[in-house]
């Protein structure tokens, strides 16, 4: 069983609604700068040293060494999917067991709770924590820090939230967003059609080709989610555009699908066809969680863990062979929606969590 560290649940609801009260949409540097300062603020009270920002082009991201050689990194993101506005329509509460608000499940209940669960260790030597500021828009400016500190860790803990049922996560698949362009040639619809190019109708020969690359028999998804072509109704649409969203479980489905994708073909003549994209965050295998689940059942018995199809910052750690945990967050559920809520009764335990793998990663008590 897990030795239970103390931490106070008032104190976390405190910390985890000066958070949420930040907004933090992706891609909004302003709003991230003042979301970065609030998280460091809250690593600085309860931890105590230095929580340094790093800038980037994304906004900045958080960094915060207890010192000593590391040997575990803990990671999250502060950036949401809410826009601005959302917390007026939507402000934290804590009603009937669960906190709620943007943000609280994906992830800033974790972050508390790893913070938290950290406070209450006596020695906090050997642990860093990285809060990136863009894992929704696929961590573009952060993944050279991140893996950076993974390889100089060793063993990474991911505090985004947990599966369903209050599992860790301890696989997900490889995903990533390809955008098909088609140019075409613009004509009249009424007076001379023929004289055109139509790339809303060689957008849809080519939908049907990508929605057949995908293989759901081995984990394969490759699903169309975005289009839009044209200008006004009675013009042969010259451009059209569509985005794709692909998850894998293997590094040869990675590749099937990148090759396929880039040997895509007009089918009408006088079409062209551009792809940008690719599959950013490989796949998280299993077996790069299983020493640290092994640990997390000893702490927790019982504890289950489960293979997703999300993707998170895990996968890019996972890829480099160091030893990675997900979901290790906040229970609750509804990420990325209205109803995005923590179960309060869970946080203690979750905190404790965290604190009893960092101890037994950094004693020594467990190993690949």
């Amino acid at each position: 069983m897990c030795e239970p560290v103390d931490v106070s649940v008032g104190a976390m609801i405190e910390d985890l609604r000066t958070l949420v009260e930040v907004e933090s949409p992706s891609r909004d540097r302003d709003a991230l700068t003042e979301s970065a300062k609030a998280v460091a603020g809250v690593i600085e009270a309860r931890l105590g040293g230095k929580a340094t920002l790093v800038d980037s082009e994304a906004g900045p991201h958080v960094h915060w060494s207890g010192g000593g050689d590391p040997r575990v990194l803990i990671l999250g993101h502060h950036d949401t999917v809410f826009p601005l506005g959302t917390l007026a329509r939507r402000p934290f509460r804590v009603t009937d067991g669960h906190a709620t608000g943007p943000g609280v499940f994906d992830m800033l209940g974790g972050l508390v709770q790893a913070v938290h669960g950290l406070a209450a260790l006596d020695d906090r030597s050997g642990v860093e924590i990285l809060v990136t500021a863009d894992e929704e828009v696929g961590s573009g400016s952060s993944r050279a820090l991140i893996e950076e500190r993974a390889r100089a860790c060793g063993a990474v803990l991911v505090c985004e939230g947990a599966a369903d049922g209050g599992g860790v996560k301890t696989g997900r698949k490889g995903c990533g967003t390809f955008e098909v362009s088609v140019t075409g040639r613009a004509a009249h619809a009424g007076l001379e059609p023929e004289a055109g190019v139509n790339a809303l109708v060689e957008a849809a020969h080519q939908v049907l080709a990508i929605e057949a690359l995908g293989a759901s028999a081995i984990g394969t998804t490759v699903t169309p989610t975005v289009a839009s072509a044209g200008t006004v109704d009675n013009v042969v649409p010259a451009e059209a555009t569509v985005v794709v969203d692909v998850r894998v479980e293997s590094p040869q489905e990675t590749e099937r699908i990148e090759a396929a994708f880039a040997a895509l073909t007009p089918r009408l003549e006088g079409a062209e066809i551009t792809v940008r994209g690719g599959v950013d965050r490989p796949p998280m295998p299993e077996s790069a969680a299983a020493w640290l689940f092994a640990a997390a059942q000893r702490l927790i018995p019982g504890l289950e863990g489960r293979a997703v199809g999300g993707g998170s910052d895990g996968n890019l750690t996972a890829a480099l062979g160091v030893p990675t945990l997900d979901g290790l967050g906040a229970v609750g559920g509804g990420a990325h929606a209205d109803h995005e809520y923590v179960v309060v009764e869970a946080m203690t335990e979750r905190a404790n969590l965290v604190a009893g793998l960092v101890r037994a990663i950094r004693d020594g008590e467990v190993a690949p």
